[in-house]
């Protein structure tokens, strides 16, 4: 059998803490209950001390989510630690983690003790919290910066109280990874009665190695990893539940250790966390990113369409997705735009292909996204020109924040001009309402976005829309001035022709002719 390795998840403590992050007792709740779908070994579930809030939180979590330990985080004195056992008395795997600095400078700075009186707190303080509960942590706060000998001390110390998991945090993330698993082997070689508990620890982010110290210490000893989803918590975050996990899962070849963590549960608990605390997940962040799975690179999509592992050590369907992503834009290759085309039923000549690809780099160094409707409108623009079966010839609003907002607009189709208006909620809308009253089109506005092409005070707008049609089609439209209503109205009727060409091209049949009034 593989040794085990634990995932305490503090999310809901030590990730709460993240400034901004203050999370609802329902909202814990049903992040609890994802962290135990996810499959982690604890939940510590808040500082029940800390607030009213906290403590609720902690009996909700206690009572409602179980298969798993549910822990409560108290300091070193005999209140916080009443508190959190009663705030867990409902929990069937109950466990009570109580702290301490052990560090010089907590010591002398913080706590004004010395060493026998923070040796002497911490043996008292899980014999106090032993009268609870069996299942006791202890944490000694700073231990990356806390002289080994003394710490040795203490761990022996509480070990013999009854402690049955022993935390190292590095606090601060002052710690490197080879001095911090030295750190940990250092201290299983010469802790008595280490080996007869989980040694733990708990690694902060300030320098960027939060999952770099975890790992080493694991590779170390260590059984025990406390850690967030996301990687919130206390300035820069903690170790990432995420990225800690894939790597003991990926390189199996160095940690031969077995988890309890459902990885394909990953990307659903990271984007519940990020949608209840608020805080977004950056696009490049290593697992849940929104570009962890994507390439853009052409030499990369190639690699990735003839051999997946060529750019892939992981499979996006491992961590909860459906695909990887070749993302289309001016570093894409002509493998993955071929392939792109071919996924939306275009089968070019060369010729045709290669004259499509160069449309693409130019598009594509005006925009950042492509979509699937800018490729479909490259193919048309190559292989036959798209007719502007309306023009604008003409517009004009009225606006106010004591006028209705209306919009005369003038179009030309064929020979015949047309004429019309209509109020809205705003020019735009007004313009976009007079449009489809010309043209007997509908269109539903799903997507609206402007820019500024040029700096200054008469900057050049661009405007990109994409409309439904009234058979479900989308298409995407663009439109370019110094006027943004300009642009939103070119935009829109760029869209709109788009429309009417595809109709008449795949139903072999004119939508209109010059001779009806539309």
């Amino acid at each position: 059998m593989k040794d085990k390795l634990l995932f305490f998840d503090t999310t809901l403590r030590d990730g709460e803490q993240s400034p901004g992050a203050s999370l609802g007792i329902r909202e814990k709740l049903e992040i609890g209950r994802q962290l135990a779908r996810l499959g982690v070994d604890v939940i510590e579930a808040g500082f029940p001390i800390a607030s009213p809030g906290d403590f609720e939180a902690v009996k909700l979590i206690a009572r409602e989510v179980k298969g798993l330990v549910i822990a409560g985080l108290a300091r070193a004195i005999p209140k916080d630690i009443d508190r959190a056992a009663e705030a867990l008395k409902y929990a069937r795997q109950p466990r009570i983690h109580v702290f301490l600095a052990t560090s010089r400078i907590h010591m002398k700075y913080k706590l004004h003790k010395v060493e026998s009186e923070i040796l002497k707190q911490s043996v008292a303080a899980v014999k106090y919290a032993k009268k609870y509960v069996k299942n006791i942590e202890f944490s000694a706060e700073d231990a990356a910066r806390t002289d080994p000998g003394f710490l040795s001390q203490v761990v022996a110390a509480v070990i013999k109280a009854g402690a049955t998991t022993v935390n190292i945090p590095d606090t601060v993330g002052y710690s490197m990874p080879r001095e911090f698993g030295g750190l940990i082997r250092w201290l299983k070689e010469n802790t008595p009665g280490i080996n007869d508990i989980v040694l733990s620890v708990h690694c902060h982010n300030d320098l960027g190695l939060g999952v770099s110290n975890s790992l080493a210490a694991i590779s170390n000893g260590a059984r025990q990893v406390e850690c967030t989803v996301n990687g919130i918590g206390e300035r820069a975050g903690n170790a990432s539940l995420e990225e800690v996990a894939m790597a003991v899962v990926t390189r199996k070849d160095i940690f031969r250790l077995g988890i309890n963590i459902d990885t394909r549960q990953i990307i659903k608990t990271s984007r519940l966390v990020s949608r209840l605390t608020g805080i977004p997940v950056q696009p490049n962040k290593a697992i849940v990113g929104e570009n962890a799975f994507a390439h853009e690179a052409g030499i990369h999509q190639d690699g990735i369409l003839k051999k997946r592992s060529t750019y892939e050590i992981m499979r996006p369907e491992d961590v909860g997705l459906k695909e990887s992503k070749l993302v289309l834009g001016k570093h894409s290759g002509r493998h993955a735009f071929k392939e792109r085309l071919k996924a939306l039923g275009h089968k070019l000549t060369e010729d045709e292909m290669n004259k499509a690809f160069i449309r693409l780099k130019v598009l594509a160094d005006r925009k950042k996204t492509i979509y699937d409707e800018d490729l479909e409108a490259i193919i048309e623009e190559g292989l036959s020109a798209i007719p502007e079966t309306f023009q604008l010839i003409y517009f004009n609003v009225t606006c106010g924040n004591c006028t209705v907002p209306t919009a005369t607009v003038q179009l030309k189709k064929g020979k015949k001009v047309f004429e019309d208006a209509a109020s809205g909620d705003g020019p735009i809308d007004a313009a976009y309402k007079t449009i489809d009253r010309i043209t007997g089109i509908s269109g539903k506005l799903i997507d609206y976005n402007i820019r500024s092409v040029t700096g200054g005070k008469d900057a050049l707008g661009e405007v990109s829309a994409r409309i439904r049609g009234p058979q479900g089609r989308i298409v995407s439209g663009r439109g370019s001035s110094t006027d943004i209503i300009e642009a939103s109205v070119r935009a829109y009727l760029n869209a709109i022709n788009k429309m009417v060409h595809r109709s008449k091209k795949k139903k072999g049949k004119k939508v209109y002719t010059d001779e009806q009034t539309p």
